[in-house]
């Protein structure tokens, strides 16, 4: 990582705020080093709108764009090239070529796609390259031209970099990395590396309250702390500061929320009307359904489903474990991501279908 001249770094599709402040961190950190960083980070407003108070990468951007060249190549031993121009035509580039004699031969043309431009490929958080979802699709080869450094603190990580630093004793991938960043060079650690890395265990262990957190992420985040990181700040942004708008929204699902004790799963429909009388739209569910997790410790599975438009239900699930994240959605068909799945389904009563919903995975999961 130290000899690195540009690094792209990843995270995977359904990232969270542990993602983001790694990344965050990891970005400033290589850029002390001297080294050229681009971050792709895909679209996902209500994560990035809760950490806005960390400062954003000016190369943090949603998709991967000329991430390599592609050459046309002319052998010229037996016809040399006088002259090359190219001239734009609608939807088309078109190259005019002028040989020292006669016609073209087609054998002397060859297309080459060139070295990526990036030295070093850092993945955080991603149990597999498929959870890194367009970014991966398009661009499958850079992870077999390029080093990859796999950072992860979840057990079902496949191990897919050609470095491997995955800890599931870990807190976080924000914990990693802040273990990682002192064991290279703790003097680079300044103020917002520091506050992003701290940002990232808070987040993913709900201020210290969690399981997951260990003497060691204490350790690490009392180390930040001491790097003028602010726990305070961060605090306050991410669990006393929130848009008007999500508090109407989180009220109006609050007011019918569902309980269904045999399967310890906590549920709420949201009408097309929420979102009307709160001024919200859809990318706030995952706010709602972090809220609804952090307010029912009992609670193992929880969902929420809204009208994405007449005739169609959309949902997603949240369950305490990867684990049991798995059993959920094999139980309803569904493909899980991580701890968490997204569904759609043709209906027109969003309780209903969450009723159904809830009897399917009772049926699977009290059988």
């Amino acid at each position: 990582m130290k000899g690195a001249k540009h690094a792209l770094i990843l995270v995977a599709e359904n990232f969270s705020g542990d993602e983001i402040g790694s990344a965050w961190a990891m970005y400033y950190f290589l850029k002390k080093n001297s080294c050229d960083v681009s971050i792709i980070v895909p679209k996902n407003n209500n994560v990035t709108e809760r950490f806005a108070f960390l400062p954003r990468p000016e190369e943090a951007i949603e998709n991967l764009l000329g991430a390599r060249d592609f050459v046309l190549s002319f052998n010229t031993e037996r016809n040399k090239i006088t002259n090359v121009r190219t001239e734009r035509v609608d939807n088309e580039l078109r190259i005019y070529i002028t040989p020292e004699k006669g016609s073209i031969d087609p054998r002397d043309f060859s297309f080459i796609p060139a070295k990526f431009k990036y030295d070093l490929v850092i993945v955080l958080g991603s149990p597999d390259k498929e959870s890194l979802g367009r970014t991966y699709e398009e661009n499958p080869d850079i992870f077999f031209e390029v080093p990859v450094v796999n950072i992860d603190n979840h057990s079902e990580n496949e191990n897919f970099g050609q470095l491997n630093i995955v800890d599931i004793t870990a807190s976080s991938t924000s914990e990693i990395v802040a273990d990682l960043m002192q064991k290279m060079d703790a003097d680079k650690i300044d103020e917002t590396i520091a506050e992003c890395l701290l940002a990232g265990i808070i987040d993913e262990t709900n201020s210290f309250q969690k399981k997951n957190t260990t003497p060691k992420s204490l350790r690490i985040a009392a180390g930040l702390m001491a790097k003028s990181a602010d726990q305070q700040k961060i605090i306050r942004y991410l669990y006393k500061t929130q848009p008007f708008h999500l508090l109407k929204l989180w009220g109006r699902v609050m007011a019918r929320l569902y309980w269904e004790e045999g399967i310890s799963l906590a549920w709420a429909p949201v009408y097309l009307e929420d979102f009307v009388q709160s001024r919200s739209n859809p990318s706030d569910i995952p706010f709602i359904l972090d809220k609804i997790r952090e307010n029912y410790s009992a609670g193992k599975i929880f969902m929420v489903l809204y009208n994405e438009n007449a005739g169609t239900v959309r949902g997603m699930i949240k369950c305490n474990t990867r684990e049991l994240m798995k059993a959920v959605a094999d139980a309803l068909g569904f493909e899980a991501n991580g701890d968490s799945c997204e569904f759609k389904e043709e209906a027109n009563d969003t309780t209903e279908a969450g009723q159904r919903i809830v009897e399917k995975l009772k049926g699977k999961m009290e059988g």
